[in-house]
């Protein structure tokens, strides 16, 4: 009996990655959220095919995009200790989902940029995880010990819960640092990862001999 994997059942393994999907949903007013947005895409493109993960503004939301993807990453600046007016608007947009339980069972994540060294991100991380957790999804930390405190160092602010990022007085060209950028770009790469991981077994065909 042959129990290796038959070449239909690859092509239906590969197809089934490919239906993964990922949306990275952001409220920026200048630029650098919208810098660690885009960092957490490029990440998850190392796995996932370019058309399967976008970043969504709030102010242009692809509802149909952001409806059917099996992982929702949330993304905020930090302003008075919260996430902004602009995408708690989009929070409260979402009240007939939370209703009728449209997103239910997918995955979530989220990140915080503030201009501060605190900020008081961790109050915005725990605000999203409490939206997602109210809309019944499957929250997916960061799960990166810090390589140190260091500009360039990978997970620098010793965030768990997910991912946290600081942008100076500067363009969002320089400013989050390379190591913020990294640590966007390692966490989209593991957010993809999981999900891929979690996807249902494709049903292997066994020929027999």
């Amino acid at each position: 009996m042959n129990t290796s994997a038959t070449p239909s059942a690859i092509l239906a393994h590969e197809n089934n990655l490919a239906s993964v999907s990922m949306a990275v949903i952001y409220h920026s007013n200048y630029g650098h959220t919208k810098r660690v947005a885009e960092a957490v895409v490029k990440g998850a493109r190392q796995q996932l095919p370019k058309s399967q993960v976008k970043a969504v503004d709030v102010h242009d939301v692809d509802w149909d995009f952001v409806d059917q993807a099996d992982l929702l990453v949330f993304g905020s600046a930090v302003y008075m200790g919260s996430v902004t007016a602009g995408f708690k608007t989009f929070m409260d947009e979402t009240s007939k989902r939370w209703y009728h339980r449209k997103w239910e069972g997918k995955w979530a994540a989220g990140f915080a940029n503030s201009g501060g060294l605190s900020g008081d991100k961790l109050a915005a991380l725990q605000q999203i995880c409490l939206y997602a957790m109210q809309h019944g999804m499957n929250w997916i930390g960061l799960p990166l010990m810090p390589t140190g405190h260091e500009t360039h160092d990978l997970n620098r602010l010793s965030s768990f819960l997910g991912l946290m990022t600081q942008s100076l007085d500067g363009p969002p060209e320089v400013t989050p640092g390379a190591g913020d950028i990294d640590t966007a770009i390692w966490f989209g790469d593991h957010l993809a990862k999981t999900i891929i991981k979690h996807q249902p077994t494709p049903q292997i065909v066994i020929a027999e001999d």
